[in-house]
């Protein structure tokens, strides 16, 4: 029994020593440092004022959003836009001797038939066959049939005459018989003044794809540049562009355009652009027409209407007809229906400058009886020029 005693003090002895062993080297281990204090949260400071950064905020008075004025949105807003930049207007070129600067172009592709018909004259010997081949030089070059033989005739009695034939006579003698031919006489001024009453009418007819709206509008330039004030009237209302296109032409030259709705009556935008020519004081009115499709008898009786229309106001003064020179007889047999519907008084012959043959000059106003008076040198704004039957025939026979 003593020995269980003793036994139990010595343990107890022994984890007391052990207990504090470990207490102790717990008390020797550094301590964490408490954790920092929560910083106070102030309310930001105001924003200064110019002049006073240093001062101590102040509090001002705040309305509130009954106190505030808020629009009630019965006044409409309104955004003002940037006028609109006006086009510039452009000078054209004057008409004056216009054909005679462009002869360069236009005897580049016109004096074969003048050069061929040289060369054949100049021949020792102009036995029939010579003369045949006149004749088929003639022909080709779409002089026509009548006027073909007219001319070689004159020429077998001028050659016989003249005996012996010096390059210089048979020049001069060729240059006299393609003028007359050509008609140096015939009357080719636009009549687009007549002296009793403003504005002077012009219409111009043609089949879409001669170029009859660039033409009004080249004819609106050539007009402009001999000082007249000029308003178009977009009659061709079944072409979208056309419109468009013809008041860009207008606006390059400062002229007026009048148009309607498209597929709109084109006899009433005729009417009305000659009334509103007459309001403005314009000195000349054109009118672009519809051309569709000339063997469609409907269309042209729609054509025939438009100029009774236009004469409610006042007479016509000219009616141009637009052609494509390279179509050659094609051209004529348009020239022939357009002629029947209204009274052409002038031709414009276009794309002569091109693969056009110039005898076309002289069928059609064979065909029509009425003169060219205007012809169409290339793509650029002022190569519509007047017709000039001695520069043409200088072109023709070249240098």
């Amino acid at each position: 029994m003593d020995i269980v005693i003793l036994a139990v003090v010595i343990a107890v002895v022994v984890l007391g020593a052990l207990g504090g062993l470990i207490v102790g080297s717990r008390r020797k281990k550094q301590l964490p440092p408490p954790p920092p204090a929560a910083p106070d949260i102030t309310a930001p400071p105001a924003e200064p004022h110019v002049g006073d950064e240093a001062e101590t905020p102040r509090e001002e008075p705040r309305r509130t959003i009954e106190e505030v004025d808020l629009p009630d949105g019965s006044a409409p807003v309104t955004v003002e836009e940037p006028p609109a930049e006006a086009p510039e207007i452009e000078i054209p070129e004057p008409t004056a001797g216009r054909l005679v600067r462009l002869r360069a172009r236009l005897s580049r592709s016109q004096n074969a038939l003048g050069q061929g018909l040289l060369t054949l004259l100049s021949r020792e010997h102009l036995d029939e066959d010579t003369w045949e081949e006149i004749e088929d030089t003639l022909l080709t070059a779409d002089v026509g049939v009548q006027p073909t033989q007219e001319l070689v005739e004159r020429l077998r009695e001028r050659v016989k005459v003249l005996g012996t034939r010096t390059p210089v006579e048979l020049r001069t003698l060729l240059r006299e018989e393609l003028l007359t031919l050509v008609g140096r006489d015939m009357d080719r001024v636009l009549k687009t003044e007549p002296e009793d009453r403003k504005p002077g009418i012009v219409m111009v007819v043609g089949v879409n794809g001669t170029g009859k709206t660039t033409t009004t509008g080249k004819l609106a330039r050539v007009l402009v540049a001999d000082g007249q004030s000029v308003v178009l009237g977009a009659a061709d209302t079944f072409r979208a562009a056309a419109a468009d296109q013809l008041q860009t032409w207008g606006e390059r030259v400062g002229a007026h355009t009048v148009r309607g709705p498209e597929e709109g009556d084109p006899a009433s935008v005729a009417f009305d652009a000659v009334k509103e020519g007459k309001e403005m004081g314009a000195n000349v009115v054109l009118i672009d027409t519809a051309g569709r499709l000339h063997t469609k008898t409907g269309l042209m009786d729609e054509l025939g209407k438009v100029k009774r229309v236009v004469e409610k106001h006042a007479p016509v003064d000219e009616v141009l007809l637009v052609l494509d020179a390279t179509t050659g007889q094609n051209g004529l047999v348009q020239a022939r229906v357009f002629a029947e519907v209204v009274d052409i008084t002038g031709i414009v012959l276009t794309k002569l400058d091109g693969t056009a043959k110039g005898g076309i000059v002289v069928a059609v106003q064979r065909e029509l009886g009425v003169p060219v008076k205007l012809v169409g040198l290339g793509e650029g704004a002022d190569d519509l020029a007047p017709f000039e039957p001695e520069a043409f025939v200088d072109a023709l026979i070249g240098e």
